[in-house]
């Protein structure tokens, strides 16, 4: 056995995965903002085109913006199969393994509400859905579905839904617009949400993170759950990595096509999306593993997997940490100096923080696991 086919022996942790982690979580906890506020110091192209991609579409379209959420949802699929695979190995039961992945949905869902001032107890005032409620729920979904059914049948699943979810989309009239209205008013994911959640809604009309909306999500795991199968088997990581970028090909191809009669719109999470933003998941993937588990060029992603292994820490302490008052007492002389570009160092500066602490639980080898 050579020492590439070494290295990516399915029983190995796969350093990509944290890595590619990292690197979605970076985006969030402020390298977004460094690159969009580029803009703001030198205005030319291509930091209007940074810029512009930085920023959601505020319907229908796709920006790199909107790869984010679906690009995390996809990772955890893709730690699934390793994960259950493990447990199993372990000789935990069925029933322990639903107390498991319940635990873990409901700590989920419950961060999520805490996020969203859960703890204030005005409820009516408060949004009920989030990032952190779908995760929970796509978890739960995805994972039941992993543990009792193998990859052709989870292949099957997301077909059937995206297409039942398009027909739903498309055939069931909402009173006052009827069928087919894709738009925040008219379309049937706004109306479900307006009759259905209580307290505020994101757009007025609906929620990003809305209930049937919910359904093609989980399919974003499960696309990522087949993508864990085939990192699993016993082929060549070279094949790997290659069958990867051939389905991401296909699936972005598919989604693009697909949303000419059904458009891309991250808001309510339409099938083309699902697809075509899975697609760019499944070649990133490639790209990492590639790189990093089949190459062996690991020091550069150390940076990524610092972040990647502690994620919904960082996410939820986001809300509850003031990097940015610990970025404005250490740069706030800096940025205001003469010449000092202002809206690059004070973010610069919550990034860094926010790294530092991660890096410090990752060398003290603390990591909060859910």
């Amino acid at each position: 056995m050579s020492k590439t086919d070494q290295q990516t022996l399915p029983s190995e942790r796969l350093v990509s995965i944290d890595a590619l982690r990292g690197f979605d979580m970076l985006w969030i906890i402020g390298g977004g903002t460094i690159l969009e506020n580029l803009l703001q110091v030198w205005e030319n192209p291509v930091t209007e085109m940074i810029h512009k991609q930085l920023e959601h579409v505020e319907w229908q379209g796709f920006h790199f913006e909107d790869l984010i959420f679906p690009l995390f949802l996809f990772i955890m699929g893709v730690v699934l199969p390793f994960s259950i695979s493990r447990r199993r190995q372990r000789g935990q039961s069925l029933p322990m393994l639903y107390l498991h992945i319940l635990k873990r949905s409901a700590v989920l869902i419950l961060l999520g509400l805490i996020f969203n001032n859960l703890l204030s107890f005005e409820f009516s005032e408060m949004r009920w859905p989030g990032v952190l409620q779908r995760i929970g729920l796509c978890y739960f979904f995805a994972a039941i579905i992993v543990l009792h059914t193998k990859w052709r049948t989870q292949a099957i699943f997301i077909a059937a839904v995206l297409l039942l979810y398009w027909a739903a989309m498309m055939l069931i009239p909402v009173p006052g617009f009827g069928a087919g209205v894709l738009t925040m008013q008219g379309c049937l994911s706004s109306y479900i949400d307006q009759n259905l959640i209580p307290g505020v809604l994101y757009y007025t009309y609906g929620d990003n993170e809305g209930i049937i909306s919910t359904f093609p999500a989980v399919c974003t795991v499960l696309l990522g759950a087949l993508a864990g199968h085939w990192l699993r088997s016993e082929r060549s990581g070279g094949r790997k990595a290659a069958g990867l970028a051939l389905a991401g090909i296909a699936c972005t191809a598919v989604g693009y096509l697909w949303g000419q009669v059904f458009p891309i719109i991250k808001i309510i999470w339409t099938s083309s999306y699902a697809l075509y933003s899975g697609g760019l998941c499944l070649m990133l993937l490639a790209l990492f593993y590639w790189v990093i588990d089949v190459k062996g060029c690991r020091k550069w992603a150390f940076v990524f997997v610092v972040i990647g292994m502690n994620p919904i820490t960082i996410y939820f302490l986001q809300g509850c940490v003031g990097f940015e008052a610990i970025s404005e007492f250490f740069l706030g002389g800096l940025a205001k100096q003469p010449g000092a570009i202002e809206p690059v160092i004070l973010p610069l500066g919550v990034l860094a923080a926010s790294w530092l602490l991660l890096w410090f639980l990752h060398r003290h080898k603390i990591f909060f696991k859910i």
